[in-house]
């Protein structure tokens, strides 16, 4: 793929603001990627093990089972996600339950759901984390950008002082090479924009997926309260 030369002409015999302009937008623009990248990755993983542990949830599986093979998991690796969440509040449910003691099923049902609402809380937090990143660099870069370009305007229109005839071919290379500024703001700013909006969409329909599972499991584990 060839690259007109004009272009790398343009960026380097502008102004050094201009080129700082340039530079920092296309840092921006190539931190803004990875986090996509990174986040996209880590979405999907997430998506995937929460239908992946609901299809073990709702097999019919021994939850005391089920949570002893998280446990095992996490000795091994980690855990985190719906896994996590369903281990936080059976852990508590464990420990509240005494033998050859009374216990108060609200009480039990209290804790296991602030344990599972602390889980769930680190876990956003997890999942959300850079998104404000992107938001920023959606949000800032245009603005950035168009600072370079008034910038390269007024810096070519200065020049003009000095010159008896201007003309439009006069002008015109640094009109055009104040404009790159802003074309480099929207380049960084889009894929940020459209990016931070499709997560933070995914990542409330995720959450929205362990408050859900958090309040079917708060209702089985209040079954088992009343019948034992």
């Amino acid at each position: 793929m060839s690259v007109d030369p004009t272009f790398y002409e343009l960026v380097i015999n502008s102004s050094l603001l201009a080129q700082l302009v340039l530079l920092l937008l296309m840092i921006a623009s190539i931190l803004s990627w990875a986090m996509i990248f990174v986040k996209w990755r880590m979405l999907k993983r997430a998506r995937r093990l929460a239908g992946s542990f609901e299809d073990r949830f709702w097999s019919g599986a021994n939850l005391s089972q089920l949570y002893e093979s998280i446990r095992a998991q996490t000795q091994r690796g980690g855990m985190g996600g719906m896994e996590g969440i369903f281990a936080a509040g059976f852990r508590e449910y464990l420990r509240l339950q005494r033998p050859n003691q009374e216990t108060v099923p609200s009480f039990v049902i209290d804790a296991a759901q602030r344990s599972m609402r602390v889980a769930s809380s680190r876990e956003e937090d997890e999942l959300g984390r850079w998104l404000t990143f992107l938001a920023t660099v959606g949000s800032v870069s245009p603005y950035v950008g168009l600072f370079g370009t008034v910038w390269g305007i007024m810096h070519a229109f200065m020049a003009l002082g000095d010159v008896q005839q201007a003309s439009l071919a006069m002008v015109a290379p640094g009109i055009a090479e104040a404009l790159i500024a802003t074309a480099m703001g929207l380049f960084a700013a889009i894929p940020a924009v459209v990016a931070y909006n499709r997560f933070a969409d995914e990542l409330e329909r995720l959450m929205t997926r362990y408050d859900n599972f958090q309040d079917e499991f708060l209702a089985l584990l209040q079954r088992q309260l009343v019948m034992s």
